[in-house]
């Protein structure tokens, strides 16, 4: 019995390890919470910060990849939401944090192939270090982020986190379009209603610890 008992000990540590090496060890933010600034490389090459985008009225950060099946199905709906609020002052930005040594397929390479092939109209930035998606506390691609720029702090707070939608698979048949949901209420100076939803898609690759 007692060596029984050591063993559902090993089991147990042994879990424990596994769970802190692959999954972000850091507290991330909260709805309300002032986003820290981050920079980050785009597919141009060039370095793209949270502070770029002072002059706008907010941000929609999504955190996705290539190879997930549900990402892959979001790509022409993120395309539409940074063509329908850009000019709105709500752009959006993407960022891949998987770890490319465990699915090449979202390599930074491989990340300028897609955004050339899908004709993105936004930022496509690679969190190597996956430092800004363990601070956001992004678990799935895609998860999205809605943020408010709050007028004469230079802050970001976070309004909105989890879907982009209700329907992964057949866009025709949305229902709640949270992401725009939570957009329009802050452009017309509103609350948001619903400001967290459970994130659908493949779970981000997180380098071990």
């Amino acid at each position: 019995m007692k060596h029984l008992s050591k063993i559902v000990l090993i089991l147990i540590a042994v879990s424990t390890v596994a769970l802190q090496s692959f999954a972000p060890a850091t507290s991330s933010y909260k709805i309300g919470d002032a986003v820290a600034n981050f920079s980050l490389k785009n597919v141009n090459g060039k370095m793209v910060s949270l502070s770029d985008y002072k002059s706008k009225r907010g941000l929609i950060v999504v955190f996705t990849c290539n190879h997930c099946p549900f990402a892959k199905k979001y790509q022409d709906r993120i395309n539409e939401l940074n063509k329908k609020y850009m000019m709105r002052g709500f752009p959006v930005v993407a960022i891949s944090a998987n770890d490319a040594q465990a699915v090449p397929e979202d390599s930074y390479g491989e990340m300028i192939s897609r955004a050339k092939e899908k004709k993105y109209s936004f930022p496509y930035l690679y969190d190597e270090s996956q430092v800004v998606a363990t601070a956001f506390g992004a678990v799935k691609t895609p998860h999205a982020f809605v943020l408010l720029n709050q007028p004469g702090t230079g802050n970001f707070i976070l309004e909105y986190a989890g879907a982009i939608d209700d329907n992964c698979d057949e866009p025709e048949k949305v229902q709640n379009k949270y992401v725009e949901n939570a957009v329009n209420a802050l452009l017309e100076g509103k609350q948001v209603a619903v400001t967290e939803t459970k994130s659908i898609g493949c779970g981000i690759k997180w380098k071990n610890k």
